[in-house]
């Protein structure tokens, strides 16, 4: 049976057959670079999209496959086998307009994706860490994996963002009803307090690479 969770494993399989990302098949093969990015599997309202017959055929005849080799991976295991894929983006381009909905989940085409093993989140996406502004927690290259429906409290390191656009990484150090208060994770910077009403939405860091 060819289902939705079927096909993009079989796009993803067939990319790491040939050592390439699901972006870096999708070049390969002529198309957008973010045209298999897993915030393009799913509409803004949660609708499953489909890899249109066109890129298929064109990812096929980039890597010499055939149809049957195709549907072969889709049946292999649609599962949670292997690396778990999660949606990326640098953090210095997390403000922009359009990267997130309401609710603090990627939208947008701009954002690209990266396999970790050890992560269980569906819900979960990546930033990559620019700067020193975290230091010494992490450090320029380092990837953070956020959850942005997981829970929050007190002491945990989270991704605030704001009405405004100001996206921060700190530690949670206190929450009340009308104020959230932040601790730098690097002790040159100054700590920050918020009004509830002027943040967006807040996630949890769940797991970081370094």
């Amino acid at each position: 049976m060819l289902t939705h969770k079927g096909i993009w494993h079989a796009v993803d399989a067939l990319a790491a057959r040939h050592g390439l990302s699901p972006s870096g098949l999708a070049k390969k093969a002529g198309l957008d670079p973010t045209t298999f990015n897993v915030s393009k599997r799913v509409s803004r309202e949660g609708k499953p999209r489909w890899p249109s017959t066109e890129s298929v055929a064109k990812i096929l005849e980039a890597t010499s496959s055939s149809l049957g080799e195709f549907v072969g991976l889709v049946g292999e295991n649609g599962d949670n086998s292997g690396p778990f894929r999660v949606p990326l983006m640098s953090l210095s381009d997390a403000g922009g307009d359009g990267q997130f909905n309401d609710s603090g989940y990627p939208s947008g085409s701009g954002w690209d994706e990266v396999a970790f093993p050890e992560v269980n989140d569906p819900d979960g996406y990546a930033l990559e860490v620019c700067g020193d502004s975290m230091t010494p927690v992490y450090r320029d290259g380092d990837l953070v994996i956020v959850s942005p429906s997981a829970g929050v409290r007190r002491g945990d390191r989270v991704i605030v963002r704001t009405k405004s656009g100001e996206v921060l990484a700190q530690q949670l150090a206190r929450k009340t009803a009308h104020k959230v208060e932040l601790a730098s994770l690097n002790p040159d910077l100054p700590d920050r307090t918020l009004d509830v009403e002027d943040i967006a939405w807040i996630g949890r860091i769940i797991w970081a690479s370094q």
